[in-house]
C-alpha cells in the first residue's frame, strides 16, 4: 500500500461516532465487545479485522448449463467507510468451482483459508509499514460473514429449511406450514419480542385467531453455549449434503447438519455476531412481493386463491374471505390495500418519468411495461432506493386517510 492507504488502516480507531449513529461497523457493539475481549489485539490498531462473503453464481447462460462458481470475498474494516466495501479493497480469497450446491462439502474448501487465519491470530506475519517507517507483527481475525439465507445454513450450519429455519428461534420456533399455500409460515411470532405491554400482543383477531403472545423474548445463548451445543455433532466433510445423513433429531429437535468449520477458529464464540444477512437479497424480495401485491399483478401476487383460504382458516378477516356470486362462480373481493386499474396506471406513468444523477441508480423508467403493468428487471440497488426513498412517496396518495 501507499503510504496515504497505510495510515487510513487505522482509521477505524481514531475516528469515532459522536451522534449515537452506526455508519461504520467499528461503530456497532459487536466490534467494541471483540475489543473488550481481546485487549491484546484491540491495543495495536494496525491489526485487521475482516469481514468474508461468498455467494454461488452461474458464469454461464442458465438455460444451457446448471454450472455454478462460488467466489469467497474478504473485506477489510479497518478502512474508512467510503473505502472498506470498494472493490480495490474486496479481496478474492479463492473461488470455488463446482457443478452443484456445495451443501456440506463447502468447509473442505474453506479449510486452507481458516488455517491461515488461525496461523493470523497466534503468530501474525511480519510487516512492514510504509507510513511510519517501521516492522510489525501483524495479526488478523475475523468477525463475520455475509451471505444470503440459504447459504447462511451452509455457513453456521444450522439448515434454513422447515419449521426450525430461523437460526435465532431455533427449537422454540412455533412456525408451521399453511394447509392450503404449503410455505412455512412466521407471520405471528415476531410478538413474542415485542415489550410486555405493546398492545399487539393482545389482538388475537389481527394475527393468528384467538392467540394471544404473553412469553418474553427469547434470551441470546453465550458464544460458550453455542460451542457446547455444535461439540456433540461432526464437521463437514468430504461426501453428503445439507439434505443427507442427517443427525439424530433433525427437525424435531434442532436443525444442525454439521459443526461449521468457522468454530475452529479461537475467538469465533467470542464474536457477538458471527453470520450476517446479505440486505440485498431480502430487500428485492420484499420489493417484488410488496410491490406486485399492492399492484394487484395476477401472476405475481401474494394474494391469490390459496392465501385467500389460508386466511379464512387461520384469521379473522371476513372481508378478505372468498365470496361466491349469483352464478356460483368463486372470486377473492378487492382488498383495501390493492390498487384498482387507473392507480396503478398513474403509479407507472410516475416511475416512468423518474430520473437520477449518474451514479445514483440504473434507468428505473427502463423496467416499467405500462402495457402489461409490470416492472421488470430492476436491480437489487434499484430495489433498496425504491424501499428507502420512494415507495412512501409512489403510493402515498392512495393510503386510506384515518376518521
Amino acid at each position: 500500500m501507499s503510504p496515504y492507504q497505510t495510515k487510513d488502516m487505522t482509521w477505524h480507531h481514531f475516528h469515532k461516532s459522536d451522534n449515537g449513529v452506526m455508519v461504520h461497523p467499528s461503530y456497532g457493539e459487536a466490534w467494541k465487545e471483540f475489543n473488550c475481549v481481546h485487549l491484546r489485539f484491540a491495543s495495536n490498531p494496525r491489526n485487521i479485522q475482516l469481514g468474508l462473503c461468498t455467494e454461488g453464481f452461474c458464469p454461464f447462460d442458465m438455460s444451457s448449463n446448471t454450472y455454478s462458481c462460488w467466489p469467497v470475498i474478504a473485506t477489510v474494516y479497518n478502512l474508512p467507510l467510503w473505502k472498506c466495501m470498494t472493490r480495490l479493497f474486496m479481496f478474492l480469497a479463492m473461488m470455488i468451482p463446482k457443478p452443484k450446491n456445495l451443501g456440506k462439502k463447502l468447509d473442505v474448501f474453506l479449510r486452507p483459508l481458516i488455517d491461515e487465519l488461525k496461523n493470523l491470530w497466534y503468530v501474525g506475519v511480519q510487516t512492514y509499514n510504509v507510513y511510519r517507517k517501521e516492522n510489525f507483527q501483524l495479526r488478523a481475525a475475523l468477525m463475520w460473514t455475509i451471505s444470503d439465507f440459504p447459504t447462511y445454513g451452509m455457513l453456521s450450519g444450522w439448515s434454513t429449511h422447515g419449521n426450525m429455519s430461523c437460526p435465532y428461534c431455533m427449537e422454540h420456533s412455533k412456525a408451521f406450514r399453511l394447509k392450503n399455500g404449503g410455505k412455512t409460515i412466521f407471520f405471528y411470532y415476531h410478538r413474542r419480542f415485542l415489550p410486555m405491554n405493546h398492545p399487539y400482543r393482545c389482538q388475537c383477531d389481527k394475527f393468528l385467531r384467538g392467540v394471544i403472545e404473553r412469553l418474553p423474548p427469547l434470551p441470546r445463548p453465550s458464544g460458550l453455549e453455542m460451542l457446547n451445543e455444535v461439540s456433540k455433532y461432526t464437521e463437514g466433510r468430504n461426501g453428503g449434503s445439507s439434505f443427507n445423513d442427517k443427525i439424530l433429531g433433525f427437525g424435531v429437535k434442532h436443525n444442525w447438519v454439521k459443526k461449521s468449520i468457522f468454530w475452529k477458529l479461537p475467538y469465533w464464540h467470542t464474536n457477538l455476531i458471527r453470520h450476517n444477512l446479505d440486505v440485498m437479497h431480502i430487500e428485492k424480495n420484499v420489493f417484488d412481493n410488496i410491490f406486485y401485491t399492492v399492484m394487484d399483478c395476477p401472476n405475481r401476487s401474494k394474494d391469490n386463491l390459496k392465501a385467500r383460504l389460508d386466511i379464512q382458516l387461520y384469521c379473522k378477516k371476513p372481508n378478505l374471505h372468498l365470496q361466491q356470486d349469483t352464478s356460483g362462480r368463486v372470486y377473492k373481493p378487492k382488498a383495501t390495500y390493492s390498487l384498482h386499474k387507473k392507480q396503478q396506471q398513474e403509479v407507472l406513468s410516475w416511475m416512468k418519468e423518474l430520473s437520477f444523477p449518474d451514479g445514483y441508480a440504473s434507468s428505473i423508467s427502463r423496467c416499467v411495461k405500462e402495457a402489461q403493468c409490470k416492472v421488470l428487471g430492476m436491480k437489487s440497488h434499484d430495489c433498496h432506493i425504491f424501499i428507502q426513498r420512494l415507495l412512501p412517496t409512489a403510493f402515498r396518495p392512495y393510503l386510506p386517510r384515518p376518521l
